[in-house]
C-alpha cells in the first residue's frame, strides 16, 4: 500500500512563473459558460472559475459541465496556478443545482451516465493539487453544493447565500458526493438530517454548523463572499507553493485511513519536500530575519 502511495505522491515537476494571463485575453471566450481568469500583480498565482451560464442560474448542463471539466484539465498541469476560486457571474446565484429541463429530455440510461460525470467532475475538484476556495455569494443548491463541498474551502454571504441538498424534495438522491462529503464534513448525523429534510440554510446557519469557513455580510455588489475568498487566497499566496500542496495531499489522503497509515502518507509527503529550495529558502529567511522567497522547487 505504503509503495503505491509513495507513486502517487511523487512530487510534481517545479513551478515556474509565466507572465501573467489577463482575464479579457480571449474575447471569444466572453460567450462560454465557464471563463477562467489568471489574475495579475500582486495576485499572480490566483487563478479564479467564473461560471456564467445566466439563463440557467448556472445550472449544471451539458455544455456547462464539459466547459468546466475542460478548463479543470488544463489548469491542473499548469504550475502557475497556487489558488483556484470558483466564483459566479450571476448575482444572486453560486449554482442552482441540475438543470432538470435539459435532464428531462434524458433518457434513464442517459441520466445515469451523465450523473456518473457529474460524480467525476466533483471528483476532479476535489482532486485539484493546488487550494481550491468556492465564494457563494448567492445560491448553491443541490449539485450547486455539491461542487462547493468538492472544494478545500468555502465563503458564503451570510443572508444571500442559501444552500443545501435539497434533491430529496424533487424525488431525487444527491448524486454527485453529496451523501459522501457532506457527513465527511459535518459529521454522519447532521449530514442525515439535511438530506433526510432537505433543509435550506443561509450562510451564517451554515458557518455555525461548520459547513463554510466564513460567512461575511453582501455588499451593494452582490459579491462580498468573492472579496473575502480572495483575500483568503492572499494569504495562501506568500506560503511555500510545494508544501501547500503537499499538505493539502496528506490530509485528504489521510483523513481517509487509520491514523498509523495516515502518519506514513504525512512522512512520505514531508519526505518529498525535504529536498526542495523552497524548504531551504524558508530556513534561511528564518535566519536572516526577511520574508521568503519561495519558487516552487
Amino acid at each position: 500500500m505504503l509503495r503505491a502511495l509513495t507513486s502517487a505522491l511523487r512530487l510534481p515537476s517545479p513551478w515556474r512563473p509565466r507572465e501573467a494571463r489577463g482575464c479579457a485575453a480571449n474575447p471569444a471566450a466572453a460567450n462560454r459558460e465557464i471563463q477562467v481568469c489568471a489574475l495579475a500583480g500582486p495576485d499572480q498565482g490566483i487563478t479564479e472559475i467564473l461560471m456564467n451560464r445566466p439563463s440557467a442560474r448556472n445550472a449544471l448542463g451539458n455544455i456547462f459541465v464539459s466547459e468546466l471539466l475542460e478548463a479543470l484539465a488544463q489548469l491542473r498541469e499548469d504550475r502557475q496556478v497556487r489558488v483556484l476560486i470558483f466564483r459566479s457571474g450571476v448575482k444572486g446565484v453560486f449554482c442552482a443545482g441540475a438543470d432538470l429541463k435539459e435532464r428531462e429530455q434524458m433518457s434513464e440510461a442517459e441520466v445515469g451516465v451523465f450523473v456518473q460525470r457529474l460524480r467525476g467532475l466533483m471528483n476532479e475538484i476535489a482532486a485539484f493539487p493546488a487550494p481550491t476556495i468556492a465564494a457563494m455569494d448567492g445560491f448553491a443548491l443541490g449539485g450547486g453544493l455539491e461542487l462547493a463541498l468538492a472544494c478545500d474551502l468555502r465563503v458564503a454571504a451570510a443572508s444571500s447565500a442559501v444552500m443545501g441538498l435539497i434533491e430529496t424534495t424533487r424525488g431525487l438522491l444527491p448524486g454527485a458526493g453529496g451523501t459522501q462529503r457532506l457527513p465527511r464534513c459535518l459529521g454522519v448525523a447532521l449530514a442525515k438530517e439535511l438530506i433526510f429534510t432537505g433543509r435550506r440554510l443561509s450562510g451564517a446557519q451554515a458557518q455555525a454548523l461548520g459547513l463554510v469557513n466564513h460567512a461575511v455580510a453582501q455588499n451593494e455588489e452582490g459579491n462580498a463572499a468573492y472579496h473575502r475568498a480572495r483575500a483568503l487566497a492572499q494569504e495562501i499566496l506568500p506560503q511555500a507553493p510545494i508544501a501547500v500542496r503537499l499538505g493539502k495531499v496528506a490530509i485528504d489522503r489521510g483523513i481517509e485511513v487509520d491514523i498509523a497509515s495516515g502518519m506514513a502518507i504525512e512522512g512520505i509527503c514531508y519526505a518529498q519536500n525535504i529536498p526542495t529550495r523552497d524548504r531551504l529558502e524558508g530556513m534561511a529567511a528564518f535566519r536572516e530575519k526577511r520574508a521568503p522567497r519561495f519558487v516552487g522547487e
